[in-house]
């Protein structure tokens, strides 16, 4: 009954939970895993450059969170699964998976590479949709709910012909993926979400900025986001205070896209 609940009925508490975040040696990654594991949430950082998962690593375990590092190449089937059975082996059941890695196409489409299109698409959306199965599978043999958010972009509905159109395909994918698995796997109890974030400060938007010039007075507010503008939204989509909240994208662009 509701009068059973809590008043207000939020909680960001992640103790018990284990959460991997892909892409976690930069960026919004590095970010993310950092907020979960201050949370509460044991963290597997994956990513493929072992000595940044070691700084990572230590940097949780200095502010007294619990993390292991993993090296995961999203573009390598093997590689992802053999970085889940260590996740497992070192903390058990993966229950929150952030699907954060991603590389931008940084060129028009008819002068991408085949080599470049495979890329693109296995580390932004094949490879994030084969660890997000593999995941709910786990969840299910288990008997366990779960939380999956997948970091999608608001390039996936807004794009300016500045040459990332792949990147966008793909971005669009991860939203839809974020719609439909959460269809396929609401009787399990794992909620699936999705988080749309604009141009905020990360590795990849540095080296955009670099290539094209500070773009910023365009904007609304004139300014990049900071990733811990991000924080309440993944907490929220990662924790009790979402329960039944699944199958949603939520946008957060600092207005950019209401240009």
């Amino acid at each position: 009954m509701p009068d059973e609940l809590p008043l207000p009925n939020t909680s960001h508490d992640l103790d018990g939970e284990v959460a991997l975040v892909t892409g976690a040696t930069s960026g919004l990654g590095h970010r993310f895993a950092r907020v979960l594991a201050a949370s509460g949430a044991k963290v597997i950082a994956t990513g493929r450059r072992r000595e940044r998962l070691d700084d990572l690593v230590a940097t949780i375990e200095a502010d007294g969170g619990a993390a292991v590092g993993v090296e995961m190449d999203m573009t390598d089937t093997a590689s992802i699964l053999g970085g889940l059975d260590q996740a497992e082996a070192a903390f058990g059941t993966v229950t929150i998976l952030v699907n954060n890695a991603g590389i931008p196409d940084a060129q028009r489409a008819h002068k991408m590479s085949v080599e470049l299109i495979d890329r693109v698409f296995d580390t932004n959306l094949r490879g994030p949709f084969v660890l997000s199965c593999e995941v709910a599978r786990r969840l299910i043999e288990a008997k366990r709910p779960g939380r999956q958010v997948n970091i999608a972009s608001i390039s996936a509905t807004q794009y300016d012909g500045h040459g990332a159109a792949l990147y966008s395909v793909t971005k669009a994918g991860i939203a839809r993926m974020s719609e439909v698995l959460a269809v396929e796997w609401s009787r399990f109890h794992i909620n699936v979400n999705g988080i749309a974030p604009g141009a905020f400060h990360s590795e990849m938007m540095d080296g955009m900025m670099e290539r094209m010039g500070d773009f910023t007075d365009s904007m609304p507010r004139k300014r990049l986001g900071d990733p811990a503008q991000l924080d309440s939204t993944l907490l929220y989509l990662c924790s009790p205070a979402s329960d039944a909240v699944t199958g949603t994208v939520i946008k957060v662009d600092d207005g950019q896209s209401a240009r």
